[in-house]
C-alpha cells in the first residue's frame, strides 16, 4: 500500500469482505443489526488492514460522540480523583470516552466550558457546579446533564449528606468539653458548604454551643493557614473545617506556632482526602467518592438511552465520622 494510501476507506473493507460498504459501517456503530459472523468477519478484514473508525465520521452518521464531559472546580483537590476514576470506568465499560475538564471555582469559567464542550460531548456531569440555579436549568434543556452534590430540581443529582456525621463531630467536641467551636467553611454560593454549615448550626443551637462562621478563600491548604489568626482571636477551642485541606492547613500552621493538635487545638476535617496521612492523622467525615462517580455516570448513560437507571432522578449517599488523634480536652 502507498504512503498515500496506508489509511484504509469503508470501500476497501467493504470489497476485501465482500459485504456493502454499508455493512461496513454498521459493524462499527450498530453490530446489532448485522449477523454476528459478519461482523467478525468484516472487524477482522480491517484489523488486517489497519483501519481505525474515525470518531467525527461516527459522529456524522449516529449522532452519538461517544463522548461526556466530567467537569470539577479544582482538578487539584484530592477529592476528587477517586470520583473521576470511578466514573471513567463505568463509561469505559460502555465504549464511552470521559472528557475531563476545571473550571477553577468559577462559574463563568463552567459555563465556557459547557458551551465549547457543545457537539462534542453527548452529556455533561457537573461536580459542585458554581453555576446559577436558572443556568444550569437552561444548559439541561439543551444537553443532558447530572450533577453531584448540587440540589437543583429537575436535573438528575448525586447528593453526598453529611449533615449525621457532622453532628456526630459536634457532640465528640461537646463530649470533650468545648463550649465554643469554629466551622471554617467553603465557598458559599455551594450545596455542600450551605448543608455543612446548617447540619453544624442546628446541633451546636440545640446544645448551647458557641459557633463562630470563619470564611475561607477558598477549600486549600493555603486558606487554612491563612484563618489561623481569626480563629485564634474567636476564642474558640475546637474546629470543624469544611474540607480536609482546610483542616490540614490549620495543622500545618497551628505546628509553625509550636501550638500542638490536639493539645492545644482540636480539628475535624471533611472528605477524609488526605486525613490519615496528616500528622497526627486527621478525624474527618468518610465521603462515598467513589461510588458518587459510578452513579453519576450510570445516570447521564441512562439519559443517553445506553442503560436503564434504577437511581432515579436522585440518588443520596451517607456518610461516616472516622475518628483519629486531633480531638481532645479544650486547652486552658
Amino acid at each position: 500500500m502507498s504512503s498515500k494510501s496506508k489509511v484504509p476507506t469503508i470501500s476497501q473493507i467493504a470489497e476485501r469482505a465482500g459485504v456493502a460498504r454499508s455493512s461496513v459501517s454498521r459493524a462499527f456503530t450498530r453490530p446489532e443489526l448485522l449477523n454476528a459472523s459478519t461482523v467478525i468477519k468484516i472487524r477482522k478484514v480491517a484489523e488486517e488492514l489497519g483501519y481505525v473508525l474515525n470518531s467525527s465520521a461516527r459522529a456524522l452518521s449516529t449522532g452519538k460522540t461517544g463522548n461526556i464531559a466530567f467537569l470539577v472546580p479544582d482538578v487539584a483537590n484530592p477529592y476528587f480523583p477517586p470520583m473521576i476514576r470511578s466514573a471513567q470506568l463505568a463509561a469505559e465499560n460502555l465504549d464511552y470516552c470521559v472528557f475531563l475538564a476545571d473550571f477553577e471555582e468559577s462559574g463563568l469559567k463552567e459555563e465556557k466550558l459547557i458551551e465549547r464542550f457543545a457537539g462534542k460531548v453527548e452529556g455533561v456531569i457537573l461536580i459542585s457546579s458554581r453555576m446559577p440555579e436558572e443556568r444550569l436549568q437552561g444548559f439541561a434543556e439543551k444537553i443532558p446533564i447530572v450533577l453531584v452534590n448540587r440540589d437543583v430540581q429537575r436535573i438528575p443529582r448525586v447528593l453526598i449528606d453529611a449533615g449525621s456525621s457532622l453532628k456526630q463531630a459536634v457532640r465528640l467536641l461537646a463530649d470533650q468539653g468545648h463550649e465554643e467551636i469554629a466551622y471554617l467553611s467553603g465557598p458559599s454560593v455551594t450545596w455542600t458548604n450551605k448543608q455543612r454549615q446548617a447540619s453544624i448550626s442546628e446541633l451546636t443551637n440545640e446544645l448551647g454551643l458557641r459557633l463562630v462562621i470563619i470564611p475561607t478563600e477558598k477549600p486549600s491548604l493555603e486558606s487554612g493557614q491563612a484563618v489561623v489568626d481569626k480563629m485564634i482571636s474567636s476564642g474558640v477551642t475546637g474546629a470543624i473545617a469544611f474540607n480536609d485541606l482546610i483542616a490540614h492547613g490549620i495543622m500545618t500552621e497551628l505546628n509553625s506556632r509550636a501550638l500542638k493538635v490536639p493539645n492545644s487545638f482540636s480539628i475535624v476535617g471533611c472528605d477524609n482526602s488526605i486525613s490519615p496521612y496528616t500528622n497526627p492523622p486527621l478525624t474527618s467525615v468518610s465521603n462515598e467518592t467513589t461510588e458518587a462517580g459510578k452513579i453519576a455516570c450510570e445516570m447521564i448513560m441512562s439519559l443517553l438511552g445506553e442503560t436503564n437507571s434504577k437511581n432515579g432522578q436522585i440518588k443520596v449517599l451517607k456518610t461516616l465520622l472516622i475518628e483519629r488523634e486531633t480531638i481532645g480536652l479544650p486547652y486552658k
